[in-house]
């Protein structure tokens, strides 16, 4: 596959930031678009600029967090285009907030459903077209599902565990034709940031990122199309970022100290 012509792309966390991003990149590609996020209104809107940009575009307002809306949504994309070539989950929540401040702690289980039950959940559903389409999984992980990161406790067990549920998928499906490609951005200028939830349970409304000085969405869209494409194994979309993963093996000490300072510069 030298493009995206004619593949039936899911994508989850559509409406916006990377999500969006990645979907009107693809839809100038024409490929045929499942577009799944929780707002209805805005997941049309974008599906009508797809669709004038070349696509074709299903719309199916899914909340990962349930897992019957899960593999409702991957029903929805086989009865409605026959196949699934692509799934790119991409949604995701985070947090603001030391663990000792953390004043709502079921927090920690909201975001393991939705950073992790529900792309599992989802795999498990369209596994089966994937593998009946030589297909592609492409899960948006994080940095920080790659080492320790103060104030993100439960976003970064989620992310640990996304990444540890699709290498060893990736074992599995070695033989099925179907690759799983993991995607680990640092630091991405997205909305994800402004709805982080603080120490109260409640989203901060602002982004507290310096996100002048941060990776857009468009460019985290244009690395992640390319790596599915190109069925690579793991994708790191910053220079600290591959630079970590190697110090954290020889000086991990140092790669804690970085990590709260950069959180401490919101960085």
């Amino acid at each position: 596959m030298e493009s995206y012509a004619g593949k039936v792309v899911v994508l989850t966390g559509a409406s916006e930031g990377i999500g969006r991003a990645l979907a009107l990149r693809l839809a100038r590609e024409s490929a045929r678009l499942v577009l799944a996020a929780r707002n209805a209104a805005r997941l049309n809107s974008l599906a009508e600029e797809c669709r004038g940009l070349g696509a074709q575009a299903l719309v199916v307002p899914t909340d990962v967090a349930s897992r019957g809306q899960c593999e409702a949504l991957a029903d929805a994309a086989f009865a409605h285009f026959g196949a699934i070539d692509v799934l790119v989950l991409n949604a995701g929540a985070t947090m603001w907030s030391r663990l000792d401040q953390l004043e709502d702690v079921d927090l920690l289980e909201r975001l393991m459903r939705l950073n992790y039950l529900g792309a599992a959940w989802l795999t498990r559903r369209a596994l089966p077209a994937l593998v009946a389409a030589r297909g592609r999984i492409v899960a948006v992980a994080s940095l920080t599902g790659l080492a320790g990161v103060p104030t993100r406790t439960g976003y970064a067990a989620s992310k640990h565990a996304m990444i540890g549920f699709f290498d060893s998928l990736r074992i599995e499906l070695a033989d099925s034709g179907v690759s799983v490609t993991v995607v680990a951005p640092d630091f991405v200028r997205s909305e994800i940031h402004r709805r982080a939830t603080g120490p109260d349970g409640k989203p901060l409304g602002t982004s507290p990122m310096q996100e002048s000085r941060i990776m857009g969405a468009d460019e985290c869209a244009r690395i992640i199309a390319a790596a599915a494409l190109a069925r690579r194994r793991l994708v790191i979309t910053s220079f600290r970022g591959r630079l970590m993963r190697w110090a954290k093996l020889v000086a991990p000490g140092l790669v804690d100290r970085l990590a709260a300072r950069a959180i401490r510069r919101h960085r």
